[in-house]
């Protein structure tokens, strides 16, 4: 057999859920973003996603607090400045200057958009329950935004140490879901 043991600390590389999207807040006057791999989907209608964000993170704070953000979707060509996002604090930084992102005004939360990004996600967190315990928001999409104009969107996808997939050839299949 070639397989080998896997350090538990690893084995998040291997179910990777989803892009890695940028999570916007605002505290006051000041927005900030934070760069998140752990969501999931865990309803359709209305649209409801787990994220999962350190209870370390300036984020953690201020979606506790304002319990709304934007989960931002980037593409490829955002790659470094998304990883330089998730690399430095919002606490002592405007993350939007300097990374040269664009935020505009949301319809239904006061955290901003990133007008760069592919698509984003307004949201109302709904519970905050396992927040303490497992560091997981759940999170209601109240308003969704997407740029019909970006053809084939390529997202990236983390898996440790500095590592990345970008999405690639599209299949399909028939299925029954919509």
């Amino acid at each position: 057999m070639a397989k080998q043991s896997l350090p538990l600390s690893q084995v998040y590389r291997l179910i990777e859920p989803g892009p890695v999207v940028l999570v916007s807040t605002m505290s006051g006057e000041q927005a900030n973003i934070m760069t998140m791999s752990w969501h999931m989907m865990i309803e359709f209608e209305p649209p409801t996603l787990a994220c999962v964000i350190s209870a370390g993170d300036y984020t953690f704070d201020i979606l506790k607090k304002t319990k709304e953000c934007v989960i931002n979707i980037p593409t490829v060509e955002l790659a470094k400045k998304v990883v330089g996002c998730g690399n430095t604090s919002g606490r002592d930084l405007d993350k939007f200057k300097k990374f040269g992102l664009t935020p505009s005004a949301a319809a239904c939360v006061r955290a901003p958009l990133i007008d760069e990004c592919y698509a984003n996600l307004e949201c109302n967190v709904i519970d905050s329950k396992l927040a303490a315990k497992y560091n997981i928001f759940i999170c209601e999409v109240v308003k969704a935004w997407i740029d019909r104009t970006q053809e084939n969107p390529r997202t990236i996808h983390h898996q440790g140490n500095g590592k990345f997939v970008v999405d690639g050839e599209t299949i399909k299949l028939p299925s029954r879901m919509k």
